[in-house]
């Protein structure tokens, strides 16, 4: 790989000594791979130990991460089981530690990594908002928001100041993983490298400075924001941090992380000492690639609201349309902690810690779609199906590798039995719905997610 001249003469100065470390990672050595277990699936523990543990190596930075990677078009991917994430960029979420009765925002979410393991952390419970300004990559973000199987997750579409508009002081943690210039992704993408100038990284600070000024507005009185991005530059690091101590009177927290390999934020590269609790990962030094995490907590010397925060009150379904899902009660999720929601003929399972505020937004994803009001009946949605968390009280049916294949290739399966709607399964792992009848079993696997499985016998 052939750096920048202006990239390799900046760090030169910047790294000294270390720098000729760090420019032969960058240029000489292999990117590494990464992914994440989902542990809220069904059979969980039964699938990481046949497909994942005695395979590959566990990551430092993530309770469920693993060094390696896992192709797209398998079942363990399909069915939502693992997500793909450069192993530095799981630190992030962990660092987080979001709790199961927060509320979180997402704020920069795309596609999906951070926002996957936040809910995770939280345990499918609380409210996580899962924001993307770009409408194609809020559809992606959407896309694995569905296929890790989250209830309590909302994903929406806009600018920072039209959320800040809405959410003031209402979340307890804020993560903003900021877009930057890139640098700690040279490896792994070389678009970055190539896209990068001298002057990028001063012109990515200004467009993090204005997406934290409206971070700082939605996050409560004495709430944590966690800044992180995938760049070595000061100017988007540890200057950033400085601006909110300096302007926003944030204190640094202390990220107590004694078994994970680490850096810290450099001094002399801010305008306040306490940069140096923010934590670096360097090429040179750490698995994965580059990155840089701060936790900061706000002071709680703001203002709170003035008002109280109304609750929102949801469409539920009419009397008609009870009797028509009452079959399907059982495959419900959280029934609890989920209320139904009905827009237009779609119902929706929405987290109750949603504000009026919300039909304000762009809303991607609603919480859990669990399924269409058509004529005289319904049809459960995919997303019910991955959101499962066990399986022992409902009709399922075992594919072979064979069915399983037909299946995300969108064909009928010819399986003995007329059961009606049912939950099939491959190797102990959930991989949607079908309808059983006369011995076929009808596909519904969306058509957008079709692929063809090559099979190795």
């Amino acid at each position: 790989m052939s750096l920048p001249s202006a990239f390799i003469q900046k760090y030169q100065t910047l790294l000294g000594t270390e720098s000729e470390a760090f420019l032969h990672a960058l240029s000489e050595k292999m990117a590494e791979s990464g992914f994440r277990f989902n542990p809220l699936k069904p059979n969980a523990s039964h699938v990481r130990q046949d497909f994942i543990a005695e395979q590959f190596q566990s990551s430092p930075y993530a309770k469920e991460g693993y060094l390696g990677s896992i192709h797209g078009n398998t079942p363990l991917h399909q069915a939502g089981y693992v997500y793909s994430q450069e192993p530095a960029a799981s630190l992030v979420a962990t660092i987080a530690a979001a709790k199961p009765s927060e509320r979180v925002l997402d704020l920069c979410a795309a596609p999906g990594g951070k926002t996957t393991q936040l809910a995770t952390s939280m345990q499918d419970q609380g409210l996580l908002i899962a924001n993307e300004i770009m409408p194609k990559r809020a559809s992606i973000l959407s896309e694995n928001v569905e296929r890790w199987g989250l209830t309590h997750t909302v994903v929406t579409n806009h600018a920072p100041k039209e959320l800040a508009d809405v959410f003031f002081n209402f979340f307890d943690c804020i993560v903003v993983d900021a877009p930057c210039s890139g640098e700690g992704m040279f490896r792994k993408n070389p678009d970055a490298q190539l896209e990068w100038q001298a002057s990028t990284p001063k012109e990515c600070a200004k467009r993090q400075r204005e997406i934290l000024t409206e971070a700082v507005k939605m996050l409560k009185p004495g709430g944590r924001l966690i800044y992180s991005t995938c760049t070595f530059a000061p100017e988007e690091d540890e200057e950033i941090v400085s601006f909110l101590v300096h302007t926003h009177g944030f204190e640094v927290a202390t990220i107590d992380l004694p078994d994970v390999p680490h850096s810290h934020g450099r001094g002399e590269w801010g305008s306040t000492p306490a940069v140096e609790k923010a934590i670096r990962l360097w090429p040179h030094l750490h698995p994965g690639e580059g990155h840089f995490v701060a936790k900061l907590i706000k002071p709680n010397t703001v203002a709170a609201p003035t008002k109280k925060v109304r609750s929102f009150q949801p469409k539920t379904p009419s009397a008609e349309q009870r009797a028509l899902i009452a079959p399907f009660e059982p495959f419900f999720l959280n029934a609890s902690l989920l209320t139904y929601h009905v827009i237009k003929d779609e119902l929706w399972g929405v987290p109750s810690a949603l504000p009026k505020a919300i039909t304000k937004l762009r809303i991607r994803r609603f919480g859990l779609h669990l399924g269409t009001f058509k004529k005289r009946r319904f049809e459960p949605n995919f997303a019910l199906a991955m959101a499962l968390k066990a399986i022992e009280d409902v009709p399922t049916i075992v594919l072979t590798v064979d069915e399983w294949a037909q299946y995300v290739h969108g064909d009928a399966i010819a399986h003995p039995g007329n059961q009606g709607w049912v939950v099939l399964t491959y190797q102990g792992m959930v991989v949607g719905f079908g309808k059983q009848v006369h011995s076929l079993i009808k596909n519904f696997y969306p058509k957008g997610l079709r692929f063809t499985a090559h099979l190795d016998h």
